[in-house]
């Protein structure tokens, strides 16, 4: 069974213990609440993060955007990346049988067919426009592999730290196909798809979650404005996966380019503008839990001696 899937710690230290005091590259908790005293109300860019062109699993070729140098993490958010082909090359390999332990995947897909397999027996084909939540609690052995040979594969997995007391709880999937995902068309006839959380009066489909995450994808076909709430204490993010967008209150914007995320500040709403006619968005938040990480490879816990169970265990064959 391969390790190679989702080392993202690759490059870096090959252990990271961080605590509520330590000093990664960028804090959440830096981020999520505003000053004493101080009225916030839109959310700023902070600052603009590129994406890194890398490959993981069995060669996939994608682009990292949480989980490396420049943006470490973003409590809860441990991993962002993107798979982006149309040249089969880049994902055939896909991703072979690999652990989990300690925390969420989230699977979006936008073009393709991606399918799951576990060592419990689970499987399940995901297709473009259709999400799986998988928690991977206390531990399983799964596959994700490409189901075509030729053609688009476009999506984003991310990574969802869990609470301590919830690292070891059982394992979980939440299949959602396309039809499950709440929509709302936008007044400039873009596509709001809401998975989690409720923005602008649809609720996404997900269960509700001890981070209370808000994810969304949109499309947005003009210069019309887009505003949605977010809750004011959550770490949250934009990633621009096609064309340009202009985020911030007006006369406060940032440019963010294509392949690019950009941190929010503290507020309560968000506002999003397409600087092309055509725009696609990845937009999350969610609570942060300020808790101790320690993660390498395919495990993420909160010391260093359950991190080593978990490989004791992954070794052994009792994991999960």
């Amino acid at each position: 069974m391969s390790l190679s899937r989702r080392a993202l710690l690759s490059g870096l230290s090959s252990v990271a213990v961080l605590g509520c005091s330590s000093e990664p590259r960028l804090r959440a908790s830096r981020v999520a609440s505003a000053p004493a005293g101080r009225v916030v109300t839109g959310r700023e860019a902070l600052t603009v993060i590129p994406g890194i062109p890398t490959q993981d699993g069995a060669g996939v070729s994608l682009t990292r955007v949480i989980g490396q140098r420049a943006l470490d993490h973003l409590d809860p958010f441990l991993l962002l990346d993107e798979l982006h082909s149309d040249e089969a090359n880049a994902y055939i390999r896909g991703f072979p049988d690999h652990p989990h332990r300690g925390f969420e995947t989230i699977t979006v897909m936008l073009e393709g067919r991606m399918r799951h397999r576990d060592s419990r027996g689970g499987h399940g084909l995901i297709t473009g426009g259709g999400v799986q939540w998988m928690t991977a609690g206390r531990g399983l052995v799964h596959s994700e592999m490409p189901e075509q040979e030729e053609g688009m594969l476009w999506g984003f997995q991310l990574w969802l730290n869990l609470p301590r007391a919830e690292k070891m709880c059982a394992q979980q999937y939440q299949d959602l196909a396309p039809e499950r995902i709440a929509e709302h068309r936008l007044a400039s006839g873009g596509l709001l798809r809401a998975i989690a959380g409720e923005v602008l009066g649809v609720e996404g489909p997900v269960e509700p979650r001890a981070t209370a995450p808000v994810l969304l994808t949109a499309t947005l076909r003009d210069e019309s404005p887009l505003t949605i709430d977010l809750p004011r204490d959550h770490s949250a993010f934009v990633f621009v996966q096609d064309g340009e967008a202009e985020v911030g209150p007006e006369r406060r914007t940032t440019r963010v380019p294509q392949d690019h995320l950009a941190v929010l500040g503290p507020g309560t709403s968000l506002t999003i503008r397409a600087r092309h006619e055509r725009t696609g968005i990845l937009v999350a938040a969610a609570r942060p839990l300020n808790e101790p990480i320690a993660r390498r490879g395919p495990f993420v816990m909160s010391t260093q001696e359950e991190l080593d169970q978990a490989f004791l265990d992954y070794r052994n064959g009792t994991l999960g």
